[in-house]
């Protein structure tokens, strides 16, 4: 991976982590039984995760010849 990518992926993964916490502080979970929304730190951590994995997507990959 070059610099770029890993910047660009860090980027992603930054605001995927936000992301996942204003999820879950705007919408959440009320009865406490959701997986991934029920606590602040899985929400987080999903959010970064996706986060990264969707700006990884816009990194172009080098073309062999």
């Amino acid at each position: 991976m070059t610099k770029k990518a890993i910047i660009i992926t860090g980027i992603g993964i930054v605001v995927g982590a936000i992301g996942g916490y204003l999820y879950y502080f705007y919408v959440g979970c009320a009865s406490g039984t959701c997986a991934i929304t029920s606590k602040p730190l899985n929400s987080t951590l999903y959010g970064a995760v996706m986060g990264g994995l969707i700006f990884n997507m816009f990194i172009k990959s080098p073309k062999k010849s």
